[in-house]
């Protein structure tokens, strides 16, 4: 076997890790935006699985997906989080959040759903993140949210809560 039958064998070998990002957009009062997809149960934050095949980094993806399924194409601001998320059914995932921006009213009017995964959108109070979004999901949004406001550096996550130190 020559070195590079050795390192593709070795790479194949690694274990497969899921990623994903996605975009905390919200309004001047503070809530955050919401989508309805139509492939399974609660509600998600825009966003989707990046595409590394194609060479696409966490921020671009939260970006094109963005503008895929809002119809809202813009720059995102500093990550706000990053979840290391365990699974049963399926390999872990590491999740990337975004600062979206606030959206004002011209914006929000626009918003055109990507009919072929969402049912509809809507703002959500804060408080009321894990009522919506299932789970660690849940968790991830509403510390992202928290360090938005507080100002403080990216939250490093573990199943949508502070990894231990």
């Amino acid at each position: 076997m020559t070195t590079t039958d050795d390192y593709a064998a070795y790479i194949a070998s690694l274990p497969r890790v899921l990623a994903g990002a996605a975009a905390l957009f919200r309004d001047a009062e503070g809530r955050v935006l919401l989508v309805e997809p139509n492939y399974r149960e609660g509600w998600a934050l825009p966003g989707g699985t990046i595409e590394s095949d194609r060479g696409e980094s966490p921020r671009t993806a939260a970006r094109r997906e963005s503008a895929e399924e809002i119809g809202l194409d813009l720059p995102l601001g500093r990550l706000l989080a990053v979840d290391w998320v365990l699974g049963t059914a399926r390999p872990p995932l590491v999740a990337y959040v975004y600062d979206g921006g606030v959206l004002d009213g011209e914006q929000l009017g626009s918003i055109k759903l990507q009919e072929e995964e969402l049912l509809s959108w809507k703002l959500v109070e804060p408080a009321e993140l894990t009522a919506h979004l299932p789970g660690s999901l849940g968790r991830r949004i509403q510390e992202a949210y928290r360090v938005l406001e507080s100002g403080e550096g990216t939250a490093e996550l573990e199943n949508g809560s502070p990894a231990p130190r």
